[in-house]
């Protein structure tokens, strides 16, 4: 066992130094540059397998041309400048894993993690080396188009917020977003709203996943979106302008224990400052103090108009209560070293009143 631990160890480094780059001479910030590979040596893990040969090939594209440093994420230009070489994709999922990987454990971590990839993928969007330009006439007109899945997350943001701030404070004013329920119009939001979330569950369930783990992936959809997208949004705008340059964040993979503990209880971790998560407390207690708004209003309500008028806001308002609940969780309840830190807990609920405030009055 130790003796096949050893060789696998051996082979893996083999493959780390056949994927590294070493400049021959300091590359300035922010400048692309294609660089040769170093001398490598064929990886012998897995021989004769199709990981293996996958390996191969990958090992022959990239030494055609090298990394592509100077994007947030290298991965991505390099695989579409390899693509536009003439090589094509191919979807392959090994029943064994081919390979494994540490992911971040605290939220924190993970949306500094996806701030990263929406920045660096937006930087490819608005440069030349956007799959359009890069790829045109190279690459077919249905792959540039799928890049943009992804070159597009930073712009994500706007809709998201409008959906997580509009409504809420609509609600309190008693102010209608969307169809009521006597009109027909109603069948539309509700066929776009409900199916889209239903197929998304079925598929998830399909591939091997959990209905507890695609609600987890709503809510970080949620998060990431209010947050990460937001700030690589502007990072990437302020770049493009000259305002400041693109910095690799390293985001840690290794916690303490208690923090692992705790995430091994699934319990969300929070425990640190940051003005993401200033964001995400103000909109969940925007959105409960809408949520209960609405739900004065239908209690006091006697000839059932505000069921009809504002019904899908205030099933919006508590959906999004039911998603913010390890956020109310973090802020009020918990007691442990995890906890939302005080000073973001009165932040957001200052915030939060001054503008329920403002759209009451």
């Amino acid at each position: 066992m130790v003796g096949r631990l050893k060789k696998v160890l051996e082979s893996w480094k083999k493959y780390a130094e056949f994927l590294l780059v070493v400049p021959t001479k300091r590359i300035p910030n922010g400048e692309r540059r294609y660089l040769s590979l170093s001398q490598t040596q064929a990886c012998t893990h897995e021989e004769h397998s199709c990981m293996h040969k996958l390996m191969a090939m990958t090992k022959v594209a990239i030494s055609q041309m090298g990394l592509i440093y100077g994007c947030l994420v290298e991965d991505v230009i390099t695989g579409l400048s390899v693509q536009c070489k003439g090589w094509r994709s191919m979807y392959f999922i090994p029943e064994r894993k081919g390979f494994l990987g540490l992911a971040p454990t605290t939220l924190l971590q993970t949306l500094v993690q996806h701030k990263r990839w929406s920045e660096g993928e937006f930087q490819i969007l608005i440069t030349r080396h956007s799959p359009f330009l890069l790829g045109h006439k190279r690459i077919p007109l249905k792959l540039q188009l799928s890049y943009c899945i992804y070159l597009l997350w930073a712009t994500s943001w706007f809709a998201v917020l409008y959906y997580l701030v509009v409504p809420p404070l609509c609600l309190l004013r008693g102010i209608s977003l969307f169809p009521q329920l006597s009109s027909p119009w109603i069948q539309s939001f509700a066929y776009a709203i409900f199916a889209n979330r239903a197929y998304g569950l079925v598929e998830f369930v399909w591939s091997g996943g959990t209905i507890q783990g695609w609600w987890n992936g709503q809510r970080i959809w949620v998060f990431k979106r209010t947050t990460s997208h937001l700030f690589g949004f502007f990072d990437a705008i302020r770049k493009l302008l000259g305002f400041s340059t693109s910095t690799f964040v390293i985001t840690a993979k290794v916690a303490e224990a208690d923090v692992s503990e705790r995430y091994e209880e699934e319990k969300m971790e929070f425990g640190v400052s940051s003005p993401m998560f200033n964001i995400l407390a103000t909109l969940a207690l925007l959105n409960m103090f809408g949520f209960v708004g609405g739900i004065k209003m239908l209690i006091m309500d006697v000839e059932s108009k505000v069921l009809d008028l504002l019904a899908l806001q205030i099933i919006l308002c508590g959906l999004l209560v039911l998603i913010n609940l390890p956020i109310y969780q973090g802020l009020f309840f918990r007691k442990d070293s995890g906890r939302m830190p005080t000073s973001v807990t009165y932040k957001s609920i200052i915030v939060s009143l001054l503008a329920c405030s403002v759209a009451l009055y």
